[in-house]
């Protein structure tokens, strides 16, 4: 896979002889720590002074970069901010270890020694604290690189860190669970920045190996067994291309798991040219990203499986492209979905909803969800609506979706609950089938108006819709990763997951 090698983080107890690199972690208005204040006397007070202006160390992620002087077996002493003490959070934590990984990559260097000493006024243990870090760190170092004659392609450096400052058994089991964390979405980010003739139908069960390779079963539905079960809509969607659609199974179970499961189901096209609804150029430009919500499912299951997670989950990815030809799907078909609804198309290129429905029925029937969660990079109006800081969310349980927004404010992926009203049925209502697929208003607020004909196909289960457009792909560097696909989602139902198992 076109990807940099992983961070590898190890815990230790002290600085090591042969360290070139130490990053001591900082907060404003705290004085050095034992550690720290023992290198500065070591440095005749040198990190002291550059550190001497208060507003040096309140801007969290800054690096106050020192080179040692020559008798010291250390070469760089790099002080990292964190910001004020009670403004620290695991996102800022995160954030700061992704601009320090910047700054090392920058510099050229592979290897460091992160030194926490205690940090007055941080609510956070010390092994959270160097995880989080930890994981920033990874997230930022993540690239996606086909080019065979970038300098030094294929030859990235392994970046190597040693922690100091926390207990180590803590150490590790924090660290067990961002490194499964950031191995799902950076998996994730892989999938929705592979190219479209590179990731398609035809092959796309074979980019889930690493799923297998974690213990989760996958089983795979061609379009004869489709049909089979009425997934007419799905069917529909991928008809006007030369590769069928297929349906992706994926099941995780951690010991101790309730019999009950999760329910995941994300949009999977490979590529959306709209259909005969065709795009215009500029809106197809990224449109291989359009399956960005199957690739968050597939991030979460890693992430779950590889912390072995004592959960139960399912996973239903509706793979398919939607492709103009003499085959496609046109404006004011009928057709019969698997729950047996009859749904009258207009827009092909509200094509996400039709493999949902037929998805969310398939995972509700089968597999007596306790929960189900839908994840697609649905409506334009949710973009128009909402804009670069927040996606859209919908549910018909408000414990669960405050959870869910809660749980997004604590990793950095912001959601706002949207209306799931009755009133916006009416205008769903057709006169020759069960249900319109699309508001008779074209230029109407179709996000709510999708979530409400996506609401028929849910068997009446706990369900919340996450409308993800626009937050797939990232359009510059950030301080959490490059420029590229974001894998927007992964961290906050990871962290739903795990804060729902502690809670209940």
């Amino acid at each position: 896979m076109p990807q940099s090698p992983a961070p590898v983080f190890e815990t230790a107890d002290e600085i090591s002889a042969e360290t070139s690199v130490v990053v001591i972690l900082q907060a404003a208005q705290n004085g050095f720590g034992p550690r720290a204040a023992a290198l500065d006397a070591e440095m005749d007070g040198i990190l002291s002074r550059a550190c001497s202006d208060p507003a040096v160390l309140e801007q969290s992620g800054a690096c106050v970069d020192v080179i040692a002087p020559k008798a010291m077996s250390v070469r760089r002493v790099v002080v990292l901010a964190l910001g004020r003490a009670e403004a620290v959070t695991t996102l800022s934590l995160a954030r700061a270890g992704g601009l320090l990984a910047a700054h090392l990559e920058g510099k050229g260097e592979c290897a460091a020694t992160v030194v926490l000493d205690p940090l007055a006024g941080v609510e956070l243990p010390a092994a959270e604290i160097l995880a989080r870090v930890a994981l920033g760190m990874r997230l930022r170092r993540y690239r996606f690189d086909m080019r065979n004659r970038r300098q030094g392609a294929g030859a990235d450096r392994t970046l190597r860190v040693q922690m100091i400052g926390a207990a180590g058994p803590e150490l590790k089991a924090a660290l067990a669970r961002i490194n499964a964390i950031a191995d799902g979405v950076e998996y994730a980010r892989t999938l929705v920045n592979l190219p479209p003739n590179h990731l398609h139908p035809d092959n796309f069960h074979d980019h889930l190996e690493p799923l297998r390779e974690a213990g989760i079963d996958v089983e795979i539905l061609d379009a004869a067994r489709l049909k089979e079960l009425g997934m007419n809509a799905i069917l529909a969607v991928g008809s006007g291309s030369a590769r069928p659609p297929r349906v992706a199974v994926l099941r995780y179970r951690g010991k101790g798991a309730p019999a009950q499961p999760l329910a995941f189901v994300g949009k999977g096209v490979c590529f959306d040219t709209g259909g005969l609804c065709i795009k215009r150029g500029e809106q197809m430009f990224d449109m291989k990203a359009d399956m960005g919500g199957a690739a968050a499912v597939v991030g979460l299951l890693i992430a779950l499986a590889r912390q072995g997670s004592p959960v139960h989950a399912v996973g239903v990815l509706g793979i398919a492209e939607n492709m103009p030809s003499g085959t496609a799907l046109k404006p004011r078909d009928i057709i019969t979905t698997a729950s047996g609804q009859t749904v009258e198309v207009f827009d092909t290129d509200a094509e996400g909803r039709l493999i949902l429905a037929d998805c969310l029925y398939y995972a509700a029937s089968r597999f007596n969800p306790s929960v189900i969660v839908d994840l697609a990079t649905l409506t334009y109006s949710v973009m128009r609506g909402l804009g670069s800081v927040f996606a859209g969310l919908f549910s018909t349980d408000d414990t669960i979706a405050s959870r869910m927004i809660a749980a997004g404010e604590k990793v950095g992926e912001r959601f706002w609950q949207l209306p799931l009203d009755r009133a916006y049925d009416e205008g769903l209502q057709s006169p020759f089938a069960d249900i319109r697929h699309h508001a008779k208003d074209m230029e109407d607020g179709d996000a709510p108006y999708a979530a409400a004909f996506l609401r028929n196909f849910t068997e009446d289960r706990p369900w919340v819709h996450l409308d993800i457009a626009g937050k797939e792909l990232a359009d510059k560097d950030r301080p959490l990763g490059r420029e590229g696909a974001t894998a927007f989602g992964v961290q906050m139902l990871e962290e739903w997951v795990q804060s729902g198992r502690v809670a209940n």
